[in-house]
């Protein structure tokens, strides 16, 4: 492959990654609106633990089933051939011959690292989450989005400080990107209150799992990687639900509807969707296309609420998109 060739296929996955990343920001983007909803019938860790439990159970048979269809095409390619031997004669082992999605580890070792990066992704997401959902009751639904959404600058800081310098056009594609989301969601006053405060740990923590997934994502399974993540936050989330909270079982059941679009929708599929997107790109560019998260919530209440958009928030909404396109450029 020649040097313009292995160019156009970098660009052609690193916009195939972006495009997927894009998908699961509209996807987080459109369940806002059920978040919301169940919010008023369960508490945080509640409504977290039953979220993310369902996207466990998804991810388990989403990861099931293609290692069924694995090893059914895996019969018809080897079908008629000879089985493989080791130099003793005998036939290899099962560790021997299973390999992790990066190349050439044994399987106990690809366990290793599945249950490391899980765990570290797992606490970052349960930790970011509930910092959000405990900010936000003391700030506006607007400002949490916002500052939420400043990931997208701890994301480069936190790379700096990894070894890995983005490139200048990714800081004026942030900085575009961060006066976009202030038009877009800030229409208040300029103030910071305590449950900013506690939003912005939110962003950070998010950040650390973005660069957590993106260490991670390329030598692993996608599946089996959120399905670890989404293990972990539940018994994270079933602990404290039970520390701190009284779970009903009426009250569950009135927030199943929004707990089922939340947990297999934005869990399973959404986070999933991230996992993948990562493997092919910068963390900076990862967290641009994921913080128009913002820009599908506002466009979603738009079209299916019926919710006005005012010039401010369309002007937001388009420069935001514009550093999206040009970090692509």
């Amino acid at each position: 492959m020649n040097k313009t060739e292995w160019a156009r296929t970098k660009y052609n996955s690193e916009v195939g990654g972006t495009m997927l990343l894009l998908f699961a920001a509209l996807i987080w983007g459109s369940a806002f609106t059920a978040q919301s909803i169940g919010a008023g019938y369960v508490g945080t860790f509640t409504f977290m633990a039953g979220r993310c439990w369902l996207s466990f159970l998804f991810l388990l048979m989403l990861a099931a089933a293609r290692r069924q269809g694995g090893k059914r095409r895996a019969l018809r390619r080897f079908a008629g051939s000879a089985p493989r031997r080791d130099e003793s004669g005998a036939g290899a082992s099962e560790e021997t011959l299973q390999q992790d999605a990066g190349g050439n580890r044994t399987g106990t070792e690809y366990r290793r690292l599945l249950i490391r990066a899980g765990i570290l992704s797992g606490i970052f997401l349960f930790a970011a989450s509930s910092a959000q959902q405990a900010g936000i009751a003391y700030t506006t639904t607007a400002k949490s989005g916002f500052i939420t959404s400043l990931y997208v600058v701890f994301v480069p800081i936190l790379a700096v400080f990894a070894g890995r310098r983005p490139r200048r056009k990714i800081w004026l594609c942030i900085a575009l990107a961060v006066v976009g989301l202030w038009l877009l969601t800030m229409t208040g006053a300029a103030s910071f209150s305590f449950g900013d405060s506690i939003t912005l740990l939110c962003a950070l923590l998010f950040a650390f799992q973005i660069i957590v997934l993106h260490r991670y994502a390329p030598f692993l399974n996608p599946v089996d990687l959120t399905c670890v993540e989404f293990l972990v936050s539940a018994l994270l989330s079933t602990v404290f639900m039970f520390a701190l909270e009284h779970p009903e079982a009426s009250a569950v059941g009135r927030a199943m509807p929004s707990l089922l679009y939340a947990g297999i929708l934005s869990g399973g599929i959404g986070y999933t969707l991230q996992t993948v997107g990562e493997r092919r790109l910068d963390p900076a560019i990862a967290s641009l296309s994921m913080c128009m998260e913002s820009v599908f919530s506002a466009l979603t209440g738009w079209i299916i609420l019926h919710q006005s958009m005012t010039p401010r928030e369309m002007a937001g909404a388009a420069l935001m998109f514009c550093s999206i396109v040009l970090a692509q450029l």
